[in-house]
């Protein structure tokens, strides 16, 4: 069993809130704000780069041969674009101090 959780908009918007001292529904606003810019960067190709985080890209997938894994039917998987992200370095060793190694 995993003992993961989740992070959401309403947690972000809440610690915006309690950091910044102004009302849940202004920082609610403000979070939905920031990512909607975050969707239409991302939606035109452009990078998204927050410090001390990583970079979100777009990638563009060719068009491949795959396999249905319940048939074994052999199927065209078509062309898309997919969003990619890199942590960075910051991020990277902030993840390994916190799993022991470091």
């Amino acid at each position: 069993m995993s003992d993961t959780q989740t992070l959401t908009k309403a947690d972000i918007a809440a610690a915006v809130a309690r950091t910044l001292g102004f009302s849940k529904i202004q920082c609610a606003d403000l979070v939905d704000r920031v990512f909607e810019m975050m969707k239409e960067t991302l939606e035109k190709g452009e990078e998204v780069k927050i410090s001390s985080l990583g970079r979100f890209q777009v990638r563009q997938k060719r068009a491949r041969r795959g396999r249905n894994p319940q048939t074994g039917e052999a199927i065209e998987i078509s062309a898309r674009k997919v969003v990619t992200f890199k942590a960075s370095p910051v991020l990277r060793h902030a993840m390994e101090k916190s799993n022991g190694s470091s």
